[in-house]
């Protein structure tokens, strides 16, 4: 009997906390449980001392707090890293969004398909079909990359005429004011032209001088600079980075001294900036500087502090002693990019963006724009490269042949094509849904943070594999190759906003640790609280709260784990009904894993950069998987796109998986290990990588037209004219499809099955036979033309290649000089 009722309180209790219930309510539970059981005589004396021994000194706040709180208190101040301004300023900036409830181990999947799927306004929507697909029509990118190393100067003046640096700009300034989706939008149809062209139009649009404005300038700052910049009469450049501080960009030298100096022949209170910045793109070509700098007050000009922080200012490049200095050359993908310094150059204390009241707040300034300007540049870029990648790759695959067949119905080839079509849908479901969150208003500093390293990254892995599908058409430079210079130029995604190696190891769950998780960040302020018993309860309460909150996951994760999370409940009882179950079942395990870590590792968590990442990564990948969902979802659930749902779910939740099993395996001890093996994996781990079958419908969606593959070419430059490579191969992959009958029936009337090439001989043979009419026959031969341009590569006059080595010894005398 007292064994049974013993069962019947922890499963009870188990209930409870699987479903946070309070303190208040576990103790009732406990209580009500115990009465029935004395009186059925489970329960004696023993079991009411034991009760009351763990009841009482937790429930009484005093006593709590006196005997249990404030030395756990004490420790915690202890072993707890401190942190610096610049982390602080980190951690606050931003909202937390989506991600928070991935974190907390329950997401509501309600909630998240009743945010809005985001949409475009007519304007812009007619922006996107008009001045988009002009300037997109206008660019030979050979000829930009290879020859000019620079947009031509009519496609410069279009951009700035049609106001494309002026996307995030209010209307009342004279800019566009595009929502956060349109401009990936925008960014998105851009790279499908040329990464030069997207580049230049992403970065103003960005981090940069007009953001900072809209959100931190004064009045006059406002009304002078933002009409100049939305009508191109400015070109602006943000310099932050520099040899010294590249990813630790808060640790720049550059530095500024408030003081009294003479302006337009007048004494004037300013600042005296020394600064020496490099990899600042638009920069060889700005009109107006934005400057991040660290600025003191040694003589006390504006207030008693000495040492006032990062600062931003704007200078205009025609200041006395601006240097801009030539050209960095990013890996043949040539933006203008390039340094800039200064040396004791005096401007007015008014240049500072804000005014004098916002010196020292340069660092939050920068980190909250950051955290929207993340989200949208790179993340758009890197999502228009992989599905133009995706697409190109399909219809090379179908019109390529070799052993006379299409290569693209080869396995080996079905493996990369997959790849790309799953990375295409998931990379323009987490985009959408990101800038869709922007949109709403929100700042989502941790899913930037996600966007930008995974995006990127599936980014580089995807034009890895278009060119092992495309072989020598793809390592061949030349006018006719739309790899080589993505190719070429993917290291630079990684690099910038926050190096990958950096956003992976310490960004991603570095903040969201902190931010999204419902109680360390309360229990870090009360360290920061000056009044004694003030900071004591506001600690007892964020960890009597952070107990029950693990407590809640540990039971929530082993349940979901041993019933393989078939009985949580699903928004859609169909196919995808594995997939938010088991999201639910890691988000536990997160929630988890993560108390669990900051118990083991405690303030070395910090250094821990290998766990952190891996935590971050079961962020990231629920995430991606959210987004995957959610898209499904807001596009009507079209069974014909269930197979990219599919691999991409099973994908990134199977990664997901062995970013778990790899945690648990670098564990400290070999008993928490195998714990944890039990306690997560009780029966193995339960999700599998995409099937062959599955990557074979994907391949196959890839290269023969049809809706699910319009729906992933939307926001794609696909217009068959001159200079746009992928329109022209995509007409030619219809017009294969089209005669592909006509060939087959030359073969059937020969009996023999000739190989698809030559088909002017082909049709040549059909119709001297009377196989094929003359229209038929001219068909045939128009295509062969066609499908010679897309599989043939270019080559050139040995003196074009000669004159290009001959130009490298004076680039380098340049540089010796």
């Amino acid at each position: 009997m007292t064994l049974l009722f013993i069962v019947a309180l922890i499963a009870l209790l188990s209930v409870a906390s699987y479903h946070r219930a309070s303190w208040n309510t576990c103790v009732g539970i406990a209580a009500v449980t115990l009465v029935v059981g004395t009186f059925a005589g489970a329960f004696g004396l023993i079991a009411w001392v034991l009760f009351l021994a763990v009841v009482l000194p937790l429930s009484l706040t005093n006593i709590r707090q006196q005997y249990i709180v404030a030395p756990l208190f004490k420790t915690f101040k202890k072993i707890t890293p401190t942190m610096s301004e610049t982390e602080k300023s980190a951690i606050d900036a931003g909202t937390t969004w989506w991600e928070a409830d991935l974190f907390c181990g329950n997401p509501d999947w309600k909630k998240l398909h009743n945010y809005p799927k985001p949409r475009l306004s007519l304007e812009e929507q007619a922006f996107l079909d008009g001045p988009v697909e002009t300037v997109c029509a206008m660019l030979d990118d050979w000829k930009a990359t290879h020859e000019l190393t620079d947009l031509p100067p009519e496609v410069w003046q279009y951009l700035k005429d049609n106001k494309f640096f002026a996307m995030i700009i209010k209307k009342q300034y004279g800019g566009l004011e595009f929502s956060a989706f349109a401009q990936s939008c925008v960014l998105q149809k851009l790279t499908s032209k040329s990464t030069l062209l997207s580049s230049i139009v992403g970065v103003p649009n960005s981090l940069g001088p007009g953001e900072l404005l809209q959100h931190y300038g004064t009045t006059e700052q406002k009304n002078y600079y933002l009409p100049r910049l939305a009508k191109g009469e400015e070109i602006p450049c943000f310099a932050l980075t520099s040899p010294e501080a590249g990813s630790d960009a808060s640790s720049i030298p550059d530095f500024g001294i408030v003081c009294k100096g003479e302006w337009e022949g007048k004494e004037t209170l300013g600042i005296r900036l020394t600064w020496n910045k490099r990899y600042i793109t638009l920069a060889p070509v700005a009109t107006v500087l934005g400057l991040a700098f660290k600025l003191r007050d040694p003589d006390a000009l504006l207030g008693d502090k000495v040492e006032l922080g990062i600062t931003c200012a704007l200078i205009p490049t025609t200041t006395p002693g601006v240097k801009i200095g030539r050209r960095h050359f990013p890996l043949n993908v040539p933006f203008q990019n390039g340094p800039t310094q200064g040396n004791e150059v005096f401007v007015p204390i008014d240049f500072i963006i804000g005014g004098p009241k916002m010196a020292g707040q340069g660092w939050r300034m920068l980190v909250e724009c950051l955290s929207v300007g993340r989200a949208i540049t790179l993340p758009s870029n890197s999502t228009g490269g992989i599905k133009t990648l995706a697409l190109a790759s399909g219809a090379y695959s179908r019109i390529r042949r070799q052993f006379r067949l299409p290569i693209g119905q080869m396995e080996g080839i079905e493996e990369a094509l997959a790849k790309l079509a799953g990375y295409a849908y998931s990379s323009d479901a987490a985009v959408s849904m990101s800038t869709g969150a922007v949109d709403l208003g929100e700042k989502p500093s941790v899913v930037s943070a996600i966007l930008k390293y995974h995006l990127t990254e599936q980014m580089r892995t995807s034009t890895i594999h278009a060119m092992d599908i495309h072989g020598g058409k793809g390592i061949c430079l030349g006018p006719n190759n739309y790899l080589g210079r993505g190719y070429q130029g993917a290291p630079i995604a990684i690099t910038v906003e926050g190096a990958n190696i950096l956003t992976r190891n310490m960004i991603i769950y570095g903040q969201g640790a902190i931010r999204c998780h419902p109680f360390v960040l309360a229990e870090l302020n009360a360290c920061n609280i000056a009044d004694k018993q003030e900071a004591l309860d506001s600690f007892d309460k964020s960890l009597m709260g952070h107990i029950g909150f693990t407590i809640s996951n540990l039971v929530r994760t082993k349940w979901l784990a041993l019933t393989g999370a078939r009985f949580t409940k699903v928004p859609f009882d169909d196919e995808t009904a594995v997939f938010y179950r088991n999201a639910a079942r890691y988000s536990a395990s997160l929630a988890l894993m993560s108390d669990i870590c900051m118990a083991v590792f405690g303030g070395s968590l910090k250094r821990k950069e290998r766990i952190s990442a891996r935590l971050g990564d079961l962020l990231s990948y629920l995430y991606l998987v959210s987004a995957t969902l959610k898209r499904y979802n807001d596009e009507g659930r079209q069974k014909e796109d269930l197979p990219f749902v599919q691999w991409s779910c099973q994908e990134h939740l199977y990664l997901c998986q062995r970013a778990l099993a790899d945690l648990i395996n670098n564990m400290p001890s070999a008993a928490l290990r195998g714990a944890l093996k039990v306690l997560l994996f009780p029966f193995g781990r339960p999700v599998r990588k995409p099937t062959d079958e599955l990557e074979h419908k994907l391949a196959h969606l890839l290269q023969v037209p049809n809706s699910s593959r319009d729906r992933l070419a939307s926001y794609i430059y696909l217009k068959d004219e001159p200079l746009s490579l992928i329109g022209k191969q995509e007409q030619t992959l219809k017009d294969i499809l089209a005669i592909e009958p006509l060939f087959d029936k030359v073969c059937r009337a020969k009996g023999e099955k000739l190989p698809f090439m030559q088909l002017d001989k082909v049709a040549a043979m059909g119709l001297e036979a009377g196989i094929l009419t003359e229209a038929e026959a001219e068909k045939l031969a128009a295509v062969e033309i066609k499908r010679l341009a897309v599989i043939n590569v270019d080559d050139f006059d040995p003196s074009e290649l000669v004159a290009g080595q001959a130009a490298r010894p004076a680039i380098k005398d340049a540089d010796a000089a």
